[in-house]
């Protein structure tokens, strides 16, 4: 299937990005339980929504200031800050030692993700290819599940092998380079996007 520059780069970061995340997601757990100072399910509870509140409370204001401008490139550089945000949150868990670490972590995540989620959907509705719409979207979803799939099961082995340091590091270095994919678009990003341009759009044609 030919896909167009922009799709195949974005699939490429979702997987590297999930992949990072999920090498240690199956971890997190007994990381907390026995590496942070009292830890418990209790504060896993409270970090996982502590990201869920931070995510959803920023997502709108976010966009609404990135749909003022129909650049695109406002949307790049948020996609961008937030994805690099995202990429340092398995880094500061090597430091964490305290509930509160955590929480300040997941806090970070969750705004990382509200920074670079609506943005990534913007650009990845305006360069789908037309008529590949479906078969694109899944290229996506079945990137995620792949990456999601095969770190997990490493994940396990190797925070049992190596500890917890080696999964934290594997999983940002993973991150920064879903990050850095993302900068691979830029040149074929639009100065402007009018309202009714945010449709399937043919790929831009280098020299034009």
């Amino acid at each position: 299937m030919r896909i167009n520059h922009v799709i195949k780069t974005l699939v490429i970061s979702d997987f590297l990005t999930n992949a990072g995340f999920s090498v240690f997601a199956p971890i997190i757990a007994v990381f907390v339980t026995k590496q942070i100072e009292g830890g418990s399910l209790e504060i896993i509870g409270f970090a996982a929504a502590i990201f869920q509140v931070f995510k959803s409370v920023l997502q709108i204001p976010i966009s609404r200031f990135l749909d003022k401008d129909h650049g695109e490139f406002d949307d790049f550089y948020s996609m961008i800050f937030g994805s690099l945000l995202i990429a340092s949150v398995p880094f500061l868990y090597l430091l964490a030692s305290q509930p509160i670490h955590v929480y300040l972590i997941q806090a970070v995540y969750g705004a990382g993700a509200a920074f670079a989620i609506p943005p990534w959907y913007a650009i990845f509705t305006r360069h789908i290819d037309k008529l590949k719409e479906n078969q694109e979207w899944s290229l996506d979803s079945i990137a995620i599940g792949i990456g999601a799939a095969t770190s997990a099961a490493l994940g396990g082995i190797l925070a049992n092998r190596y500890g917890f340091q080696t999964v934290f590091i594997i999983g940002g270095f993973l991150a920064v380079l879903g990050a850095i994919q993302q900068m691979r678009i830029y040149k074929d990003l639009r100065e402007k996007v009018a309202h009714d341009e945010v449709k399937p759009q043919p790929d831009k044609v280098p020299g034009s």
